[in-house]
């Protein structure tokens, strides 16, 4: 039962006329009204004597790849995944420019994705259509996001493929149709399977209507995206204009070959310092992942200068840092500035803005959206003030395509990283051994990366 904090009270005529007066107090409001009106809230609130005091210079960078651009489809965490991948088989074989095909693991992440939902409804048959755990696991049964281990999962299964084998297609950089297709056959398929288990269906026969689902699914996804390569040859001129050819490689052996990369190495490491996660405690969420059977996602929560010191470490060992945040938050596409001061809507607007970011994860107004890499760090007396961020929406955002992030920026919105062990103290390696706390399906920290 619910408890009235106090008794209802409805708006009144003298309370409007009140709010009315106390506006028009202010000469100033109406001329910010006109700004907010005509060139938007953003323009108006911008602090632009804040761009020049975090220039794009950085003490340590990591020389990369092209930017790459993943357009209208919401798979940042595939695009920032292979970023890092590609450097090590650029710097070994000596490649200026190289592009892993995002496509690939698309293809094989949908059908995952779809398999793994199926399976889930008929884990969860006995429960009411109307309960919240359904209701939330049909909101999206396929959509692009996605998160460091099930990337992982992808990759351990199904390897790599160069992009030129399998290039992007129509629906590949533009997903909303396709997802929309499959959302709705996916949510007939549960229908199905759920009044199938009703009537009495044995688990094979619920087993052997699922496989045929996921068949459709297949076909489906091989209309959209195409086929996935069983094997190719892998063909590249080096910087000192030396043809290289491999014939018949599959996948797995382009990955093991030519990229080598171990990610059981890897972990994650997050900065969420909610009451009910405990720093120096690993979670994973409940019905969150793609491969079934594959690595279930586990974080490890740290404090934030723990987090800050080890993405540092990597990247002064000349390693790129797959991160994930929350990209909306005070951050300006143009300028590729992420800064908390760089818009003052508190003085624009005349209302103060007080959340911090615990209070932000708990009332939902953030969570991890977007994942990029992190590819430099300018230090001041030894201490990071600024990042070098490596985004996928193109070369027109930003510096070409880079972000800048203020140190500050990092303590409020980002949320994971990716480090390899060797960069962690023994305490937190032994840490991320526990146990972890399985946290329901719409905890803030089951956000997918877009």
């Amino acid at each position: 039962m619910t408890t009235n904090m106090k008794q209802q009270t409805a708006l009144t005529q003298d309370s409007l006329k009140a709010f009315s007066d106390r506006y028009h107090t202010e000469p100033l409001h109406q001329v910010l009204s006109n700004a907010i009106q005509k060139h938007g809230i953003n323009a108006a609130a911008m602090n632009p004597g804040r761009i020049p005091e975090i220039p794009y210079t950085f003490s340590h960078e990591i020389t990369s790849g092209p930017i790459t651009h993943q357009r209208q489809s919401g798979r940042c965490w595939i695009f920032a995944g292979l970023n890092t991948l590609r450097i090590p088989l650029m710097r070994d074989k000596k490649i200026k420019e190289f592009e892993m095909s995002q496509t690939y693991l698309m293809f094989w992440d949908k059908l995952e994705k779809s398999n793994y939902f199926l399976e889930t409804i008929m884990d969860t048959a006995d429960e009411p259509t109307d309960s919240r755990l359904i209701a939330w696991l049909l909101q999206a049964p396929v959509q692009d996001g996605g998160q460091w281990d099930m990337l992982v999962n992808l990759i351990n299964k199904y390897g790599l493929v160069p992009k030129y084998v399998m290039p992007e297609t129509f629906h590949s950089s533009q997903s909303m149709p396709m997802n929309r297709l499959l959302t709705i056959k996916l949510r007939e398929d549960a229908a199905i399977l759920r009044q199938a288990h009703q009537s009495g269906s044995s688990p094979d026969e619920l087993a052997a209507t699922k496989e045929a689902m996921v068949s459709d699914i297949y076909q489906i996804l091989a209309h959209f995206l195409g086929e996935p390569p069983h094997e190719f040859t892998f063909e590249y001129r080096d910087e000192d204009k030396v043809f290289h050819q491999e014939l018949r490689l599959t996948p797995q052996e382009f990955y093991q070959q030519f990229v080598g990369v171990n990610l059981a190495d890897y972990v994650s490491l997050i900065h969420a310092p909610t009451a009910d996660k405990p720093f120096g405690r690993t979670y994973t969420v409940q019905y969150l992942g793609n491969v079934r059977g594959g690595q279930p996602v586990r974080y490890l929560n740290v404090d934030i200068n723990t987090l800050k010191d080890a993405a540092q470490a990597q990247i002064l060992h000349d390693e790129p840092v797959w991160f994930g945040c929350d990209v909306g938050k005070m951050s300006d596409r143009e300028s590729g500035i992420m800064d908390p001061a760089l818009f003052d809507f508190s003085q624009a607007l005349g209302v103060s803005f007080t959340m911090d970011k615990a209070q932000r994860l708990d009332y939902g107004e953030s969570q991890m959206t977007h994942a990029m890499v992190l590819t430099g760090v300018n230090l001041l007396d030894g201490h990071p003030n600024r990042w070098k961020v490596e985004n996928s929406w193109g070369t027109d955002p930003g510096h070409n395509g880079f972000f800048v992030m203020s140190d500050h920026w990092f303590d409020e919105y980002l949320y994971q990283v990716v480090i390899n062990k060797k960069y962690l103290s023994a305490e937190l390696r032994e840490a991320f051994r526990q146990d972890p706390i399985m946290l329901p399906p719409w905890d803030p920290m089951g956000s997918l990366a877009q």
